[in-house]
């Protein structure tokens, strides 16, 4: 391929790049470090690292919040830092595909679109690609088929349900529950039972251990500062009070699904009872999330092997196969 290409998902808690060149994705925490209010101390991981860690004169932050653009300014300088990173320093024109929700409006698609504009990457086209439709790509479904699709993507901030068929998108729901949502069910259960407070990183690496600690039958040790007496201490938590914390969060995702289910037009409604759910995204892996998908639904669920990057994986293959580019498109009126 004479000109290059990447494929962007723009993640609330990781952004994950596709780059045609190396045939590589790559995958970091979508978060900025800003010292004194200016300049840039670090960015992705290393930021991630610093995060509830810094002193006051350093302002680590995620530039998404519930699948849009919240600080336009420090996501176009992520970008260019990350683009820059996978060009090893020399960023020439390239082609750009971006994935976006698809229930947000259309003033919020050309904010991706006007994002990557004005990010120093040099853009020759830039081309949109519903997230749903890529995540089917990326999971090995050929979204172009005339059959139903059930797909949640539970994100950090937000759960897509959609409804795919023929390339396109029959029904869509964007609800505002995902990772983070199931940290502060964590740190709120530890808080009121054992008058613990922990950090929102310590309460992701409970969710992301839970699935193990429950098969060896341990409980999760967690460090925080008590209520009682403001000092650090160790606790033992047991495992099936955070299952309790969490399936409160699962069931309003469950609901929401059942909701589609309801509207969903019979044929299609066959096709998705013989094939499964598609469940990916970050969050879907959590112990327990699956089997009560099924429970509440009575169907089958297909669980991603790599949830987190099926995107970027469905974005590759539109690039590299033509088959597939007619499920990218450019949004009007923001001609560069």
């Amino acid at each position: 391929m004479a000109n290059n290409a990447y494929g962007i998902d723009l993640g609330t808690s990781n952004i994950k790049i596709y780059s045609r060149n190396d045939d590589v994705i790559l995958v970091e925490r979508n978060m900025i470090a800003i010292e004194n209010k200016g300049g840039v101390f670090a960015y992705g991981d290393s930021a991630f690292e610093m995060y509830e860690k810094a002193p006051g004169n350093i302002h680590i932050s995620y530039p998404l919040c519930n699948g849009v653009i919240a600080d336009i300014k420090n996501m176009e300088m992520l970008i260019r830092y990350f683009i820059n990173d996978l060009s090893k320093g020399s960023i020439r024109p390239s082609d750009y595909y971006i994935a976006v929700p698809s229930d947000i409006t259309e003033v919020e698609k050309r904010a991706f679109k006007d994002l990557l504009n004005k990010s120093g990457i040099k853009p020759r086209q830039i081309m949109v690609v519903e997230k749903t439709i890529a995540d089917g790509l990326g999971l090995g479904i050929d979204v172009k088929n005339a059959q139903g699709i059930l797909l949640v993507n539970v994100g950090y901030d937000t759960t897509e349900i959609s409804i795919l068929s023929l390339g396109g998108i029959v029904l869509s729901r964007l609800i505002k529950t995902g990772g983070l949502r199931f940290d502060d069910a964590i740190r709120q259960v530890i808080r009121k039972e054992h008058s613990l407070i922990i950090g929102g990183k310590t309460a992701e690496g409970v969710k992301m251990e839970l699935r193990e600690l429950t098969k060896d039958g341990r409980n999760a040790v967690v460090y925080g500062r008590d209520i009682v007496t403001g000092l650090p201490v160790e606790r033992s938590i047991p495992t099936p009070l955070i299952d309790g914390a969490l399936a409160e969060q699962f069931k309003m995702i469950i609901d929401n699904v059942r909701v589609i289910l309801e509207r969903t037009p019979p044929e299609l409604a066959a096709d998705i009872y013989r094939h499964g759910i598609y469940l990916t995204g970050g969050a879907s892996q959590v112990s327990n999330f699956a089997e009560m998908m099924r429970k509440g639904t009575k169907l089958g669920v297909n669980v991603a092997d790599n949830p987190i990057t099926s995107v970027a994986v469905g974005l590759s293959k539109i690039i590299k196969d033509a088959n597939y580019k007619s499920v990218a498109y450019a949004i009007e009126g923001m001609s560069k």
